[in-house]
């Protein structure tokens, strides 16, 4: 296929089903275009095409994406026979036994996964520059971050190899990449998407899985497919009204929208950024919706204190399945510097004080979930500042302390909704003088993606990016 890049995988399965296609011929044509484009940008870590050429070629489940090329980020989730080495040295060699559930139900879905997107190690860092695997470059500019932790699965999306691919997001990890690659990255509501029977709750609830993808309906054809219950579920997610697919194209009424450039730190965020949150405010606006300027009034330095002991517990946790796996604990040298002393840290953690985080972080956020009280949807953006320059957060070589105050200061606005559990899109609404994709984040309330995907549906008719290309495009 000649044109393959220029269809979201709602057009390919399409093609598919009307049988212009077969399978076979979409996997010949990512996995071609993979390896034109992949030198220069670094994204896919693993790869399996002889088994993905033998799979296109027998039947596959009819699902809304079958024979759709796809990805999996190289952290989290299972695929059996595959490697998963978490962007690390330390388990670089750790063969996954079974698919995970997730893995099934993309599987049931249709798709036809090539291999693994690259991840920064352990998901920590919001770009990909690992010790393992090198740096992940961004498709609009390689001397620039493609963002993380799920910076393969934009950078490969975003240059056309793949028309979506599997991510996830703790503290950003979806939005972030999303914002840098100049995609559509929904952060669906907390355990939407479960990971079960053979899954576990990573992240007490604040991680979760879905996709990035260059258009609104390939998100939520996805969403329903995997966002079903399970038995087992630790969370009760309230069930959606109808397809999600159906929502996109659906008339969104008049929305209260809030909107702030309001940074936890009072520093105040760049202009190219301001620009296209002060343009999409006036264009929802224009749209017939009520918008208004107006902030949370979250106390964010008390979320950062209860944050850190919750967070390093669970990390110390993960490393600790992570060192079962391989058999024996790391050397120093088989992790990065920040790793390193991230888990040195985690484990002096007690029970008390990461319970006392936890009990307080649903304490804190209570105060922005009741703030939706008074409006459907709360406009930010996704970062402070266009994507940075590679080496910007570069784990080997920025000092674990100046990474953390970088991050905070890049990506303050993602993480409070993993910890509220609300469901938060990055749209890429807008550019840089510099040619740099800048995302806007919407976040609605509990378990009501239905809203942003109208939303999502009505502004990328009204501020279409589907035209866009990337310097490395072909």
């Amino acid at each position: 296929m000649q044109d393959y890049s220029s269809y979201d995988a709602t057009a390919l399965a399409a093609l598919v089903r009307d049988r212009h296609v077969t399978p076979l011929e979409l996997v010949d044509a990512a996995i071609e275009r993979i390896e034109q484009l992949d030198d220069r940008v670094n994204a896919v870590v693993f790869r399996n095409f002889e088994q993905a050429r033998k799979i296109a070629a027998t039947p596959l489940p009819a699902g809304p994406f079958t024979g759709v090329p796809f990805l999996v980020k190289d952290f989290g989730i299972g695929v059996e026979g595959w490697p998963r080495s978490n962007g690390s040295r330390f388990c670089a060699d750790v063969i996954d036994a079974a698919d995970t559930g997730l893995t099934s139900r993309y599987r049931a879905a249709g798709v036809v996964m090539l291999g693994r997107g690259s991840s920064s190690e352990y998901g920590i860092v919001g770009n990909v520059e690992t010790s393992l695997h090198g740096a992940t470059r961004n498709p609009w500019n390689p001397a620039h971050i493609a963002g993380g932790s799920s910076g393969g699965s934009a950078s490969a999306v975003a240059a056309g190899m793949v028309p979506m691919a599997h991510a996830s997001d703790g503290l950003g990890s979806i939005r972030i990449p999303a914002a840098c690659c100049g995609l559509v990255g929904m952060k669906p509501t907390r355990d939407r998407v479960p990971n079960l029977p053979d899954g576990f709750d990573y992240a007490m609830g604040f991680c979760v899985d879905h996709v990035v993808t260059r258009s609104v309906r390939d998100s939520a054809a996805m969403l329903d497919a995997t966002g079903t219950p399970e038995a087992g579920s630790p969370y009760a997610v309230p069930a959606k009204a109808r397809p999600y697919a159906d929502e996109v194209g659906t008339t969104v009424g008049k929305l209260r929208i809030a909107w702030s450039a309001e940074t936890p730190s009072g520093a105040p965020i760049d202009a190219a950024v301001l620009a296209v949150l002060e343009a999409t405010a006036a264009t929802l606006a224009a749209l017939g919706h009520d918008v208004r300027e107006e902030g949370l009034g979250v106390d964010h330095r008390a979320i950062a204190r209860a944050r850190a002991p919750v967070s390093a517990a669970n990390f110390a946790a993960g490393m600790r399945r992570v060192i079962d796996e391989v058999g024996r604990e790391p050397r120093e040298d088989e992790l990065e510097p920040l790793t390193w002393a991230a888990l040195q840290g985690s484990r002096a953690v007690t029970g008390e004080q990461a319970f006392w985080g936890y009990q307080e972080l649903r304490k804190l956020t209570r105060t922005a979930v009741r703030r939706f009280d008074d409006f459907d949807v709360f406009l930010c953006p996704v970062m402070t500042a266009p994507p940075p320059p590679i080496g910007f957060t570069d784990p080997a070589l920025v000092p674990a302390a100046e990474i953390v105050k970088r991050q905070t200061a890049l990506f303050p606005f993602a993480a409070l909704f993993n910890f509220t559990g609300q469901p938060s899109l990055s749209l890429p609404l807008g550019m840089s003088d510099q040619g740099l994709p800048i995302g806007m984040m919407f976040t609605a309330r509990y378990a009501d993606e239905a809203t942003l995907y109208r939303l999502a549906g009505q502004l990328e008719r009204e501020m279409p990016w589907a035209q866009r290309r990337p310097v490395i495009w072909a």
